[in-house]
């Protein structure tokens, strides 16, 4: 018995973007190709508060003072 596979009727390529100030030139580039209908970015996930603190701990961007006094002689400069 024979397996018959069937084309889709779309397809789909994934592009990896080094440059993000290029991304609207290469978006409309790739549209000037014929046969290209529809265009879609993926939307960047935000992040809670909670884990943007989470990467701050992780990426080093914390402070720490031995008191109150001494943050806030660091905040007036």
């Amino acid at each position: 018995m024979a397996n018959l596979a069937i084309a889709p009727a779309e397809g789909q390529i994934l592009v990896n973007i080094d440059d993000m100030s290029m991304l609207k030139d290469i978006k409309k580039a790739i549209s000037m190709v014929k046969g290209v209908g529809k265009i879609t970015l993926p939307r960047r996930q935000r992040l809670s508060s909670y884990e943007r603190s989470l990467r701050d701990l992780d990426e080093g961007r914390v402070y720490e003072y031995d008191s109150l006094d001494d943050l806030i002689k660091e905040i007036e400069g």
